[in-house]
């Protein structure tokens, strides 16, 4: 296989739920998070929902990252997809620090092309 990019499933647990429900620190959370991966963010979408929760993402030139909060269980997740250049894993650390998760769950996903396989289309 070829690989041309890493996806980070995120699962994260004991947050604190007024940073969870906080679309100010989830958008800052998400921008340093491009800083600290290397990356180059391209668009950066936050929404608020009523009664609580926080979706975000982050659109990149090297894929993107997506977020979303539940604020009533102190969990969100995350996911991030990078390609070419930029270091996922330094991006996850800084959203499991800026969002003071206690527990994490990682999954990794080598994404890319299988090279024996004749593409159709």
């Amino acid at each position: 296989m070829k690989q041309i990019g890493i996806h980070l499933i995120i699962d994260a647990w004991n947050c604190p739920a007024h940073l969870l429900d906080d679309p100010d620190r989830i958008r800052h959370a998400l921008i340093e998070a491009v800083a600290a991966g290397g990356v180059t963010l391209i668009n950066l979408c936050v929404h608020q929902f009523s009664p609580h929760g926080v979706t975000a993402t982050a659109t990149l030139a090297e894929s993107h990252i997506a977020l979303h909060t539940w604020p009533e269980f102190g969990y969100f997740a995350a996911d991030l997809f990078f390609c070419g250049s930029g270091n996922p894993q330094q991006a996850m650390h800084l959203l499991k620090t800026a969002l003071k998760a206690e527990q994490i769950s990682v999954r990794e996903i080598k994404r890319g092309l299988d090279l024996t396989d004749k593409l159709t289309g």
